[in-house]
């Protein structure tokens, strides 16, 4: 019998002595590479431990996988495949660090592909400064490559085994995946599980933390082409026990003196949703609709119709918070957050993609998916019916809709926003801003001269207009650039950092935009009929430093706020300003009720006196006397009566409430399930095209999706 036939997975050219070492060398390499990327991993970035024993089989499994392609080639073929695979897989490992490090979140493959697309340059100092910053990490994560590269020719050889054997290391990786399988349904405890997960396409940084990254890339491959099954149950009872009084709503006079009569019919349409859920096309749409059905409508109050017929003009500031409001440095924000609707719980967390999301959460009135499909992307992909969005309520009452961003196409805006309604200018489509000699805009663009290049376009109207603005100039990295170089002078007397310095001249930009909007439309005779709403899209979350500067306190320890940890910070860094104000209100009206983004639209659908289903938003009415909510991208969430944390299960009632254990655990499960229909319901309602079909609009996706 020949060599080949007595050892058919042996190599040749080396010592018997050395045969056994290299076999299990060659064996082992890629699941000991995993097992230490995701060690390193989990170490340095400060996650759990306790979920070892999961990520430690899926990374065994992972690693056999990957070797078993290394095994049945000539030498030289086997070499380089085995160095590269070592060194791409390594480089993954960095590429998310460094992106969890600047944009608060791991990127599954997907969306690491989106936000290569979204102009990696507008990031470069901030790219270069966390890399550099990071050299020692990246030296570690690929010092077992380097070795590889390096010295795996004389400690592994390389040689050629025979296919065969390549074939049962395989059958070990699936021996060693169906281990991993087993120890994800071990009863582990808390809100999401590993099994959870699993099954989901969302919340990568739990996958990252339970599942590990090498778990988390894989899955978000397979889903790619397989849409995970939707796990969400059908349980709506005690839903609608929810829909009680709010105790922190406006305040108002108390007085017995009699007043007007208020309608407070529910805001609802006649939409018959039951109907809907038995003639579903699709088990999603029926879903929805036995979910909204079963809902608590907010009712119509004393502020309903307050502005029926105003223009409104609604902004969302790039990287704002309002602790960067001053009556001396940003004076117009001092008085429209002052002087109009004052929210005093008004929260914009981080979500997923930041902006983007920030942008799904205002303009749709809906909590995003904490993962892939971008939501707000996706609509324009799909050409999603947004029935409820302003742009589209206010285009039915026959106002003139205009939407505009000084900065290049991202995350498919053009797309997405023309969609949702508006006639969409941004660079390179219909509005200018300054270039550099090579065309490029001189980044980042001026705020005022967007104001200025646009107004234009809509203040001598003679309809009512609706027009939103995406403002740039506050877009980090927060260095001395040509939006501070116009406030140096002022900021450099302030006792902050430089960084924290140079950030409140990007918020004293966007007051001199909104300072010379409001001169436009006064001088145009339309100041008192016009509504004006702006918002952060999200807090400076690179630079969160800033907001203690800002704020005179500690949201919690240097690493908790580098990665915004949410088990361990203040949920208070989130604390944010919502303007709506109008010249022609009296007098400021306080609010104390929790809310957030999601709320806005419902909030001004009201206040516009348009009609809408209150039902069919993630968010309410803030001025209504339904109960607030605020839901946090880990899933935490604090109402009127409490706050709840998810990583310890506890419910901390809030101030003033009291409430027995057993009314405690009943209204913290309702709250649970609430929380998570609300956050899975957004991408049933843009894959499905729901409101398309619930309000009987035949659309072509139906003709091309074919109700599925």
């Amino acid at each position: 019998m020949s060599y080949h036939g007595k050892r058919a997975y042996a190599h040749h050219g080396h010592s018997s002595e050395m045969e056994p070492f290299q076999t299990l060398g060659r064996v082992l390499l890629f699941p000991l590479l995993l097992v230490y990327l995701e060690l390193v991993l989990h170490i340095y970035m400060k996650t759990s431990l306790s979920y070892l024993p999961v990520y430690l089989v899926f990374s065994v499994a992972g690693g056999l996988f990957c070797g078993a392609f290394t095994l049945p080639w000539h030498r030289r073929a086997n070499g380089i495949v085995t160095r590269v695979l070592a060194v791409l897989i390594s480089l993954v490992y960095i590429v998310e660090i460094i992106a969890k490090k600047i944009l608060q979140s791991y990127y599954p493959l997907s969306t690491l592909g989106t936000a290569a697309g979204n102009r990696l340059t507008d990031y470069s100092e901030v790219i270069t400064s966390t890399v550099f910053a990071s050299i020692p990490i990246i030296l570690l994560v690929m010092l077992p490559s380097i070795l590889i590269c390096v010295l795996g020719g004389r400690f592994l050889g390389f040689e050629r085994f025979d296919i065969r054997f390549a074939g049962l290391v395989l059958a070990a990786a699936a021996i060693f995946h169906v281990a991993g399988l087993g120890v994800i349904h071990l009863p582990w405890k808390g809100d999401l599980t590993p099994a959870q997960l699993y099954q989901m396409d969302t919340n990568i940084d739990d996958q990252v933390e339970q599942l590990g990254m090498w778990t988390m890339l894989r899955l978000d491959v397979k889903h790619m082409f397989i849409k995970p099954a939707r796990n969400v149950d059908a349980d709506f009872s005690g839903l609608g026990d929810l829909g009680g009084s709010s105790a922190s709503s406006s305040e108002g006079d108390t007085s017995q003196e009699e007043k007007p009569v208020i309608d407070i019919s529910p805001n609802v349409m006649d939409v018959d949703l039951a109907a809907i859920a038995e003639n579903a096309p699709n088990d999603d749409i029926k879903w929805l609709a036995n979910y909204f059905n079963s809902v608590t409508p907010t009712k119509k109050n004393e502020y309903t119709g307050m502005f029926e017929g105003y223009n409104v003009i609604q902004l969302v500031i790039e990287g704002f918070s309002g602790y960067a409001i001053d009556p001396e440095l940003t004076p117009t924000l001092y008085k429209l957050a002052n002087e109009g609707f004052v929210f005093n719980n008004y929260y914009t967390a981080l979500h997923y993609t930041s902006t983007s999301n920030g942008e799904c959460q205002t303009l749709l009135g809906l909590s995003p998916k904490n993962g892939n499909p971008i939501t707000m992307k996706r609509t324009g992909e799909l050409g999603t019916n947004c029935y409820f969005s302003l742009a589209q309520q206010l285009g039915r009452e026959g106002y003139l809709v205009n939407g505009y961003h000084g900065n290049y196409e991202m995350y498919g805006r053009q797309d997405s926003h023309t969609n949702l309604g508006y006639n969409w200018k941004q660079f390179g489509s219909g509005l200018e801003v300054d270039t550099n000699a090579n065309g490029d805009i001189a980044w980042p663009a001026r705020d005022t001269q967007v104001i200025e290049n646009s107004v234009d376009d809509y203040l001598n109207s003679d309809k009512p207009f609706h027009v939103y603005y995406l403002t740039i100039s506050g877009h980090m990295p927060y260095s001395d650039n040509r939006i501070v170089a116009n406030y140096r002078d002022t900021v450099r007397t302030l006792p902050y950092s430089e960084t924290t310095q140079n950030y409140i001249a990007t918020a004293m930009e966007a007051d001199r935009a909104l300072e010379l909007l409001l001169q436009k439309l006064e001088e145009a005779g339309k100041l008192d009929k016009t509504l004006i709403v702006a918002t952060g899209d999200h807090i400076p979350y690179f630079n969160v430093d800033t907001l203690e500067e800002l704020a005179g306190k500690l949201f919690g320890s240097s690493e908790a706020l580098e990665s915004l940890d949410e088990s361990a910070i203040d949920f208070d860094v989130y604390k944010n300003t919502l303007i709506m104000w109008s010249a022609s209100m009296e007098e400021p009206i306080q609010v104390d009720k929790p809310c957030c983004q999601v709320d806005i639209l419902p909030t001004l659908s009201n206040l516009l006196g348009l009609e809408y289903d209150s039902r069919m938003l993630a968010g309410s009415d803030i001025l209504s006397d339904s109960e607030g909510l605020v839901v946090f991208t880990s899933r935490c969430w604090k109402t009127d009566r409490g706050f709840y944390n998810r990583y310890t299960g506890e419910f901390t009632p809030a101030a003033g409430v009291t409430m027995t254990a057993e009314e405690q655990e009943s209204y913290v499960s309702t709250m649970k399930k609430l929380v998570q229909y609300k956050l899975d319901c957004t991408d049933m309602i843009v894959e499905s095209n729901f409101y398309d079909y619930a309000f009987g609009v035949v659309s072509e996706y139906y003709q091309v999706h074919g109700g599925n």
